[in-house]
């Protein structure tokens, strides 16, 4: 059995349908009910827990053999760096005397240590924490993901503008988040031998104008990339709605 810890998402949500797919049992762990029906059409068990609860999550693991670990996002507006590693905390609490044989977690290029970093600290400290588990771990970094421009599509729609804090022609390792998730699903589905840690990325680097020129092509509209300068960079993040040091992470990775 498998546990996928993080369904909701673009990644993980990927992971489980690739299992399901390969004839797989999958268990998937998630606090929102409404979702049950569309795991349980698809061939997965649902199990209903709030990664706060050290218990049910406990009892949750007990189930499977290999679990695929994604700390879920805290919510925007929150300081989302002491909330992450809230949960990060009682995930690691939930796998002792778990039973599980291996992990796959989610983790991200940037990944480092550091206070002040978002979500970049976090992972860090959670990579380093699973690695003392006394079970194989596979830490899977992620590069930039693509599905982050997707908060450009309105401002793209509207204004023809893809705002962005590198400079325009500046290329970073991007990767689909449904690249990310079946290659999780890859490595849970092999046999476990060590601890190990993969980076993930694209076929190439991609530049703000070229995801400019993208958006261009499907909405039929002119569309330029346009550098946000350095001294603006907060107040534009604020902008959005969530914590500015979340924010700054995404593009820090």
């Amino acid at each position: 059995m498998y546990i996928i810890l993080g369904a909701s998402g673009h990644v993980g949500s990927v992971v489980a349908e690739t299992l399901l797919n390969e004839g797989q049992q999958v268990t998937i762990i998630t606090r929102d009910e409404k979702k049950t029906e569309f795991w349980k059409q698809k061939g997965a068990t649902v199990a209903i827990a709030d990664v706060h609860d050290v218990k049910t999550l406990n009892q949750v693991f007990r189930r499977g053999k290999r679990l695929f670990l994604l700390n879920p996002p805290a919510a925007p507006g929150s300081d989302t760096a002491v909330e992450e590693r809230k949960t990060v905390d009682k995930i690691l609490e939930a796998l002792d005397n778990s039973g599980l044989d291996s992990i796959v977690a989610q983790s991200t290029y940037g990944a480092q240590p550091g206070n002040q970093l978002g979500d970049l600290g976090v992972l860090y400290d959670m990579e380093q924490l699973l690695e003392k588990k006394p079970f194989p771990v596979s830490i899977i970094r992620a590069a930039y993901y693509m599905s982050n421009w997707e908060a450009s599509l309105l401002s793209a729609r509207k204004e023809g503008i893809v705002n962005t804090l590198y400079p325009v022609d500046f290329k970073l390792p991007m990767v689909a988040p449904a690249d990310m998730g079946r290659f999780a699903a890859k490595i849970l589905m092999q046999p476990a031998d060590g601890n190990r840690i993969y980076n993930i990325e694209g076929p190439q680097m991609y530049s703000a104008q070229e995801v400019a020129a993208g958006f261009q092509k499907v909405l039929n509209r002119d569309v330029k990339a346009v550098e946000t300068p350095r001294e603006n960079w907060i107040e534009t993040l604020e902008k959005k709605s969530a914590s500015p040091i979340r924010q700054l992470s995404l593009w820090l990775i």
